[in-house]
């Protein structure tokens, strides 16, 4: 597991953004800094919401002088369709940003689906047990909640696999927290606040170990 430092602005004193690379984001990262080697000058930069996909952009545009387009989906197709075009003319490449990839996001410009369809997809994949726990220790030491390693692991093994549960798995423990007056995490304290929220999910058992 690795960290990428993003150069980002930030107040003075702030605690300095990091995104954290793992095997399912590790190939968007490898593409995007080899910007240079698209078959075009533009690429569909795909994921779930709260995987990191807007801050890696924003990385992206301020390293390269590019431009981005976020919330694909929403923006208006003639605006992408010359943002794509003026791409090409300067030579400077554009980072489309979406939930999903057409033909799943329907576009109804034919000069524009045409042009997507020439665009390479970028993929972020939803994190794999590494990710998450590194995802999950960096979250709460963000907002600096105290997380030893043992109660990481209780609530990694009791947590869906996806950025958006991860997301409420924090916000509800921290709200716990807040109400106990305590920044320490405990076992028992985690389980009120996932239980609270509906987030706990109940994992087989490690042989030869007792559940908690």
């Amino acid at each position: 597991m690795s960290q990428l430092r993003l150069p980002l602005q930030r107040r003075e004193g702030a605690r300095r953004v990091e995104f954290i690379v793992g095997d399912a984001n590790l190939r968007v990262v490898h593409a995007l800094e080899h910007w240079g080697t698209w078959p075009v000058m533009a690429a569909l930069l795909v994921g779930p919401r709260k995987s990191g996909r807007t801050l890696l952009a924003r990385l992206f545009r301020k390293q390269t002088g590019g431009e981005i387009i976020d919330d694909a989906e929403r923006a208006s197709e003639t605006a992408i369709f010359h943002a794509w075009n003026l791409a090409q003319a300067d030579r400077r490449p554009l980072l489309i940003v979406a939930d999903v990839p057409p033909p799943d996001w329907r576009v109804a410009l034919p000069d524009l689906r045409s042009r997507l369809a020439a665009t390479p997809v970028l993929r972020i994949d939803e994190p794999d047990d590494a990710l998450f726990a590194a995802i999950l220790a960096d979250q709460f030491d963000r907002r600096e909640l105290d997380a030893r390693a043992d109660v990481l692991a209780w609530i990694a093994r009791r947590s869906e696999r996806n950025y958006l549960t991860l997301q409420r798995i924090v916000d509800a423990i921290e709200a716990q927290a807040y109400e106990r007056d305590t920044r320490r995490i405990s076992i028992p304290l985690a389980r009120a606040a996932l239980q609270a929220a509906g987030l706990m999910v109940q994992m087989p058992p490690e042989p030869g170990r007792e559940e908690a």
